[in-house]
């Protein structure tokens, strides 16, 4: 398992991590993790995991593109001096492409996507044990429909960063691929973007698998 004693692991990213988070900070009493994925795994792990006492803190917003987490990045990472983090950034990158697709200036285009990124990851990798980077996703199966095929292009991005900085990489779009073959994406979220609890159950099980967290 990656994760050692005392450690800190703080999660970021956009609705799929917010799902009513605690503000400012998902951590304390109350259900704070909010709803998610990073509830799920932080019950999970400590759980699996109880003599670890795990850190875990969501700091994921609604909504937000790889450019908000750029102007939020030192007061909610840097200042919060975890050992790991953990990032899930991209599908409004490209969500907004195709639900307003007259308003450019919401448009983060692959280049910025990719760059913007890598100037968060050098800012951060000196600083903690490391990251792990999770795949933006659209629950499509069909891979020539024109949002999966540009989400694709993001998941890409992310990809390929995870090897250029050796960081982890969880690959989110190939297990929904694997999970549709048994069932309609309308079964875990209407949208298909966000899930419902056995969808978000399904995202921590990806994250703990590829973290080594294999504990009954």
């Amino acid at each position: 398992m990656l994760f050692e004693k005392g450690q800190t692991v703080l999660f970021i990213g956009d609705s799929i991590s917010d799902y009513e988070r605690a503000r400012p900070v998902g951590e304390g009493l109350s259900d704070a993790w909010g709803r998610s994925y990073v509830a799920d795994v932080g019950a999970l792990l400590g759980c699996m995991y109880p003599e670890l006492a795990l850190r875990i803190v969501n700091m994921g917003i609604s909504g937000n593109q790889v450019r908000d987490l750029q102007a939020r990045w030192e007061t909610d990472v840097m200042a919060r001096k975890p050992d790991w983090v953990s990032v899930l950034i991209g599908i409004n990158d490209v969500w907004r492409q195709f639900d307003c697709p007259y308003m450019p200036e919401t448009h983060v285009p692959p280049e910025e996507f990719e760059k913007t990124y890598a100037r968060l990851i050098e800012r951060t990798l000196p600083h903690v044990k490391g990251m792990i980077l999770m795949s933006p996703y659209f629950m499509e199966p069909n891979r020539l429909d024109p949002m999966r095929a540009r989400m694709d292009e993001y998941g890409a991005i992310t990809r390929r960063l995870a090897g250029q900085y050796g960081l982890v990489f969880v690959d989110l779009q190939a297990a929904w691929d694997a999970l549709f073959a048994h069932m309609h994406p309308c079964n875990i979220a209407w949208d298909r973007i966000h899930p419902n609890q056995t969808g978000c159950m399904y995202i921590a099980k990806q994250f703990l698998r590829v973290v080594g967290a294999n504990r009954c």
